[in-house]
């Protein structure tokens, strides 16, 4: 059975700290869930593993309109909703198969179940808010296995 570690960002807003990088690493996929900041930052994280972006409310200049409001994608078996604000995640998820739902905006890593949904806020990757940790997350898929996990960076 293979296994897919698959890397959580979000809320870079032009910071991409070498820290981030270095948790990302050897990752077989990364998920940005907005707020990215600046082109330069999805460069850089494509340099690890093919990437999946989502755009953020703050990523509003001409190079984010390539960049999709929502992905909807399968790693391995599981089902994987990439949206950067939750108020935008609609009430049919878990009948479209899908399993997970990656979040950012709120600054703050989470790790929850609500239902049938395995919810995952990686947390800030970016500039420190408030008092709130600088963060990203790690999905581990092994076969029809999902866990998550959060990663305080230290900055």
């Amino acid at each position: 059975m293979s296994c897919l570690r698959i890397g959580l960002i979000s809320d870079t807003h032009g910071l991409l700290r070498p820290q981030a990088l270095a948790a990302l690493q050897g990752c077989d996929h990364i998920l940005h869930a907005g707020d990215i900041g600046k082109p330069e930052i999805l460069d850089a994280l494509r340099q690890l593993a093919p990437l999946t972006a989502v755009r953020g409310n703050n990523d509003v200049d001409a190079w984010a309109d390539a960049v999709c409001e929502v992905e909807e994608l399968w790693l391995g078996e599981t089902g994987i909703y990439l949206v950067h604000d939750q108020a935008d995640i609609p009430d049919d998820l878990a009948a479209r198969g899908i399993e997970v739902v990656i979040t950012g905006h709120s600054h703050k890593p989470l790790i929850t179940r609500r239902g049938e949904l395995l919810h995952i806020n990686p947390g800030s990757a970016g500039p420190r808010r408030f008092r709130l940790p600088v963060s990203v997350g790690m999905l581990v898929i092994e076969g029809c296995q999902v866990r998550a996990e959060l990663m305080e960076l230290q900055v």
